[in-house]
């Protein structure tokens, strides 16, 4: 697999250690030791993905996934030993589309950042295509492009990051029906172990972005005790919110 990888790590021997079993896969690797240096390197070149470490010198890795996100959407892998559910949700709020607690088994790190990268080379491959006829699917405000991956409410469109699209995507094309977090973990992050609390965060920042109100969403809807659904009629209702 060809792709670059930043890697923000202060702690040289686990910096190396990431860097070894990547460039095992072929997979180019660059580390450096601060938010300063990794936002100087990401500005000079072409990054397919970034593994963050969240407690460095200077500014930390809440910090560096903020001026991130203002620049790129390319996926952050955090990788730390503060697994407190509060940081990571400051760090799933941040930008971060994974997180993996230290200490970590490096094969499977290895695993997860290749599924990442091959979402990713997915993504922009299918933003190349020619179009053809537009497949876009209308429900409500909304106009799903399944091809340009991209979604308007109202004629306008909705910046959304390929893991947003992807949520919004398979909840608004199976209306009416309840998933799980773990289902829909499963079935959007194509991944059956690891912290399924980013799904929750991510249906808050598609609510923030798609919902008149997010307080009291009418589209994606928390149906209690089960999970979440889209609401094909955008009606309220008592036993969801």
């Amino acid at each position: 697999m060809r792709a670059n990888v930043l890697i923000l790590e202060d702690d040289a021997e686990i910096a190396d250690l990431i860097s070894l079993y990547l460039v095992r896969e072929g997979i180019t690797a660059k580390s450096v030791p601060s938010a300063e240096e990794a936002l100087t390197a990401f500005r000079g070149g072409d990054w397919d993905l970034v593994t963050v470490d969240l407690n460095l010198p200077g500014r930390d890795g809440f910090e560096f996934l903020e001026e991130l996100r203002r620049v790129s959407r390319v996926p952050a892998v955090v990788i730390s030993s503060r697994e407190a559910d509060e940081d990571k949700l400051r760090a799933f709020s941040g930008g971060a589309d994974d997180f993996v607690g230290k200490p970590f088994n490096p094969a499977i790190l290895a695993a997860r950042i290749r599924a990442h990268l091959r979402r990713a080379a997915y993504d922009r491959d299918e933003g190349e295509r020619p179009r053809g006829v537009n497949p876009a699917l209308s429900r409500g405000p909304f106009a799903l492009d399944i091809e340009g991956r991209s979604l308007a409410k109202d004629g306008k469109d909705v910046g959304l990051s390929p893991r947003e699209f992807e949520l919004f995507s398979f909840l608004f094309r199976n209306p009416g029906a309840v998933f799980s977090t773990r289902e829909l973990y499963a079935k959007v992050w194509e991944q059956n172990y690891g912290d399924i609390m980013t799904v929750s965060v991510h249906i808050q920042r598609l609510r923030k972005k798609v919902e008149d109100d997010p307080v009291a969403p009418r589209w994606i809807k928390t149906v209690r005790g089960f999970g979440y659904r889209f609401s094909g009629e955008g009606s309220p209702d008592e036993d969801a919110h």
